[in-house]
């Protein structure tokens, strides 16, 4: 408890008329609490708090909404643009897709680059910051297709666009309106970007081309991620994987077909000798080409005791594979993998075909039997082992993961993730080939959009060659300041390092067309600088509909077509594909920072963004002028329940911003907690982890924001009557205590600057929690109440106080600001302290610290006091220490330090008394307890209590020393004014007080 505020009549509290908003100016400080009727007369002489500061908000989102109105929430970034200031900072803003209603991830990002803005904008610097959204790609076409059950292969391509793009338009209104009540700082107005407008879209062709020029964009025909269910390739960042999927899995036999001359010593006369594998993908053993091993592991001909039947299969893997065959598998012979070089196996399901036995470094003894089957269509590894060998590659399942006629009438049209793997295995069971078949758990890769399983397929697609340029990007990002540090960096080189080529082609019709077109005889392309630029000018002009809306002569003119060496537009098709979405985003830097040299000082996202806009930023980046988009990259975690698990609809634990801020129907279920209390959630997590939320750590969000509040509010009402021109003591002139205070507040201010330079938001909040609890609440605003309230209004010790009030208020409101913004700014609608220049906190600048505050000297001086009084507080039994002396009996060393805070054997007003807040202190050497003259001592002592103190010597060692505490009744009259037992009458004032009373008369 800070204080008891006394009830006064409202008529005898002035009102504090504030500088700018019209809803306060009428509102005086009530006083909670009961007064006794005695002390009634004397009220008016009580320099009690004044202040129209309310103590909590009656609505809080709704008077958020009026502070933003009056303060200027919507201009201050027009306005800090308009400041001819020489540091800038520029953070990029990650688009978030246009595809939905804004969630608490949302929150989670823009608070977090909108306290730094903030934080930035006090310190002096120039903000550039655009929000901006990622407005093509599968994910908003899906949402636009499903609210009117339309199907992609029913409607036209423009039909597809125009119905995308409302989506997404209407889903960046809404966005933009919850950022804007989040108090995200922007010009919502006239500053964003999106990539769908033409300007960005033209750049992004440019740029494309500036890539193809320099060979590293090409096409080719090689596997790629592929999705039935969105009938489009996908890239690794476009995937999820689940971690239970459930696959038929089989083993199967290769029978020998031709062996090699070392391995027909090993099998000598044995006939029917097959290669056993092991697949969880049953549908890819018509495509296979090859069997796979390791030529420096050892590999084993066994016997099956169950059939008979003989097996090579990796020396180490017999017992593994025995145990989930359910039989014994004996060894007759073991041998080098490099004696089945040369040999070949017959295909299990289409006869008459021979697979040839491959060496391959892929090939993993983990599981399985070491020998891998191998369909080039679709394996990554499967596709190495093909160029190495010239192994053909055949696709035999089209878009809609259907097999086509080249898999024979058996399966073609079915689905190779059902009926069509049910067939294979089949298959492989009427040729007696299946030896085990089992359903097998284990992760798969999803399409992330629709949640259905992928696979890999070979087809005709356009790359970026990240192996030319991954060594380069790895190099830069060890010059880029990472947060969280070590682990952030680490986890975008992984992400770098193992890719080696980039499928930026889509099939879809929502999103930047690749501006390529196709010889109709010879299947070449034609894209040329010529073309290039021609398509950019039509984008420019209208856009990337023009890609479908345009004629080819318009497209694809005369000119064009004569310089690249061919004769007439009837010879070309246009290209189908788009773009993928994380090229159009991952050439924001060049569409948007072009003031900034095309570089931002952070990028700031979720850590997913590690293989998504992190990445296809830094090699779109690379390839183009060798240099890293960013000097800093802050990664943040993904929000999650309060209990730990995943939010989920179904689990209906999913936590809505805009329910957090503005409330639901029902208040009890869903409170209007306010905007600023989702801000101080957000500074309050470990943002680098998993951060929770839920409806206790809201509340206690809440608590906490009050807590801080009420302690602005009693400082707000301390500087009632305070003119910092006029009122502010000298430093020299402080009392002790006073200088003690800025003391610890100059650490204080020191700790959150540097705190907020490296983006430590939680320590943050966490000094001030400390600053607020433990060195405000607790001690000085505790122990400074009697000479705030009862000495003269112009005396230097209230004077003192207050300015050491104002330096409080000014340090916590602006250290405050950036993460409750509007709390701070509510405040100086409130501030009496301020000229009516001063209409924001934002536009007034970071605090500042003087450093002749910072007085080490002075902690052990404290350190003392606050023993001292601590050992008093335990010992006496009321929570009022007015009700009692105290008499101290101190070692000489104890005794010297407590000297300066008391230069008298005894008072009731020295900075020693303060401290104590107790009615009398005497101050004695330990050898003096017997006989002891003191006021104190002479009364009946209740308490006798020894005790040890820590003493900082200056060459920074610690010693003991020891004190004993005298504590008696109070030996004096109360004083109905100052309410201390310090009056020698119970119905006259004590001294101080009449003093103060009689110079109020006088005036």
């Amino acid at each position: 408890m800070l204080m008891t505020w006394r009830k006064v009549s409202v008529c005898s509290i002035p009102v504090v008329r504030t500088r700018t908003c019209q809803r306060w100016q009428t509102h005086p400080l009530s006083l909670p609490g009961k007064r006794h009727a005695s002390s009634k007369k004397y009220s008016d002489s009580i320099l009690l708090p004044k202040t129209t500061f309310p103590i909590r908000p009656k609505n809080p989102a709704a008077e958020e909404v009026e502070i933003q109105k009056v303060c200027g929430f919507s201009e201050l970034y027009s306005w800090q643009r308009q400041q001819d200031r020489q540091k800038h900072f520029v953070l990029h803003d990650g688009p978030p897709y246009a595809n939905g209603d804004p969630h608490v991830g949302h929150a989670l990002n823009k608070i977090l680059k909108d306290m730094i803005n903030r934080y930035k904008l006090l310190r002096g610097y120039r903000v550039d910051y655009r929000p901006g959204w990622d407005c093509h790609g599968l994910p908003i076409e899906l949402k636009a297709l499903s609210e009117g059950r339309d199907s992609f292969r029913r409607l036209q391509p423009l039909q597809i666009r125009n119905k995308a793009k409302q989506f997404a338009e209407k889903a960046i209104r809404n966005q933009v309106a919850a950022f804007r009540r989040w108090g995200i700082m922007a010009d919502w107005d006239n500053g964003c970007y999106f990539t769908f407008d033409k300007q960005y879209e033209a750049k992004q062709l440019e740029l494309f081309y500036k890539m193809y020029e320099k060979d590293y964009i090409y096409q080719d025909f090689k596997p790629v991620f592929y999705s039935p269910s969105s009938r489009t390739a996908l890239a690794e960042a476009e995937l999820e994987y689940k971690e239970d999927h459930v696959s038929h899995a089989v083993y199967a036999k290769f029978p020998l077909a031709t062996l090699s001359p070392a391995l027909k010593a090993i099998v000598g006369g044995r006939c029917d000798v097959s290669v056993l594998t092991w697949t969880t993908l049953p549908w890819t053993i018509p495509a296979n080409e090859a069997m796979c091993y390791t030529p420096s592991h050892d590999y084993s001909l066994c016997q099956c005791k169950t059939t008979g039947q003989l097996y090579i299969l990796a020396a180490e893997r017999v017992e593994g594979t025995a145990q989930v065959l359910g039989t014994s598998l004996d060894v007759l012979n073991t041998f080098l993998g490099s004696t089945l070089e040369d040999s070949t196996c017959q295909h299990p399901t289409i006869h008459g075909k021979v697979s040839q036995l491959l060496p391959a470094h892929h090939v993993s003894m983990a599981k399985g039997t070491g020998l891998v089957h191998t369909a080039p269509a679709h394996g990554m590894e499967d596709y190495t082992v093909a160029l190495a060998f010239q192994l053909p590659v055949f696709t035999m399942v089209d878009e809609d993961g259907r097999y086509t006629d080249q898999a024979g009438p058996h399966l073609n049209g079915k689905n190779i993730f059902t009926d069509g793997n049910e067939t294979v295995v089949e298959q492989l069971r009427s040729a007696g080939h299946l030896v085990h078949e089992q359903n097998y758990k284990h992760s798969y890769p999803y399409d992330w959009r629709t949640k259905k399983p992928v696979f890999i397929r070979a087809s005709l697609q356009w790359f970026v060659n990240t192996n030319s340029i991954k060594d380069r990007a790895v190099d830069l990002i060890d010059g880029v300041r990472m947060y969280p540090e070590g682990t952030a960096a680490n986890s975008l080189k992984a992400w770098v390092s193992t890719r080696n080529y980039w499928c930026i082609s889509r099939q879809r019709v929502w999103g930047v067309p690749i501006p390529v077109f196709y010889h109709r005889e010879s299947g070449k392309p034609l894209l040329t600088k010529e073309s290039v630029d021609h398509v950019v000018s039509l984008v420019r002009r209208e856009g990337t509909d023009c890609w479908w809306t345009l004629p080819m002569e318009e497209l694809l003119p005369d000119d064009v077509i004569r310089k690249a060496g061919y004769r007439d537009v009837s010879e070309f098709d246009k290209g189908a594909d788009i773009l993928d979405i994380w090229f159009d985003s991952g050439v924001s830097w060049a569409a948007t920072l072009e003031d900034s040299g095309g570089v931002a000082d952070m990028y700031l996202e979720g850590k997913d963004q590690h293989g998504g806009w992190f990445q296809s930023s830094l090699l779109t980046s690379v390839a183009v002028r060798d240099s890293a988009p960013y000097r800093c990259v802050f990664v943040h975690g993904f929000a999650m329940a309060e209990d730990g698990t995943k939010m989920s609809k179904s689990l209906g634990n999913v936590v809505d911003p805009n329910l957090v801020v503005s409330g639901g129907k029902n208040r009890d279920k869903h409170p209007a907690y306010g905007a600023d209390v989702l801000r101080w959630w957000v500074a309050g997590s470990d943002v680098h982890s998993h951060v929770y939320i839920g409806n206790n750590i809201l509340n206690t969000a809440r608590d906490s924001v009050l807590k801080v509040r009420r302690i602005l509010r009693f400082l707000l009402g301390n500087l009632s009557g305070f003119s910092p021109a006029e009122h502010t003591v000298p430093y020299h002139q402080l009392r002790p205590v006073d200088q003690y205070m800025l003391h610890v507040l100059y650490q204080y201010a020191q700790k959150v600057t540097d705190a907020y330079e490296n983006f430590h938001f939680t320590k943050v909040q966490y000094l001030t929690l400390g600053l607020v609890t433990k060195e405000l609440s607790s001690l000085y605003l505790n122990i400074t109440k009697d000479r705030l309230y009862c000495d003269d209004q112009t005396s230097t010790g209230r004077r003192g106080c207050q300015t050491v009030q104002f330096h409080i208020l000014d340090v916590l409101t602006k250290t405050l600001a950036p993460v409750l913004p509007h709390l701070a700014e509510e405040i100086y609608l409130h501030h009496t302290c301020l000229g009516e220049e001063v209409a924001s906190v934002f536009k007034s600048g970071w605090f500042e610290s003087d450093p002749s505050w910072y007085r080490p000297d002075l902690e052990p001086l404290w350190g003392v006091a606050d023993d001292v009084r601590d050992a008093f507080n335990r010992q006496i039994e009321s929570a009022d220490p007015r009700l009692y002396d105290v008499a101290i009996f101190a070692s000489s060393t104890v005794y010297d330090t407590l000297k300066v805070l008391q230069s008298e054997e005894t008072s009731c007003t020295s900075d020693l008394c303060e401290m104590m807040m107790s009615s009398f202190v005497s101050l004695h050497r330990e050898d003096h307890q017997e006989n002891s003259p003191s006021s104190v001592s002479q009364q009946t002592v209740s308490k006798v209590s020894q005790h040890e103190c820590v003493i900082s010597e200056a060459d920074g060692s610690k010693r003991t020393a020891t004190f004993t505490l005298h504590v008696s009744p109070a030996s004096h009259q109360k004083c109905e004014r100052c309410r201390k037992y310090v009056a020698a009458s119970p119905t006259t004032p004590c001294d101080r007080c009449l003093a103060v009373m009689a110079d109020s008369w006088a005036t």
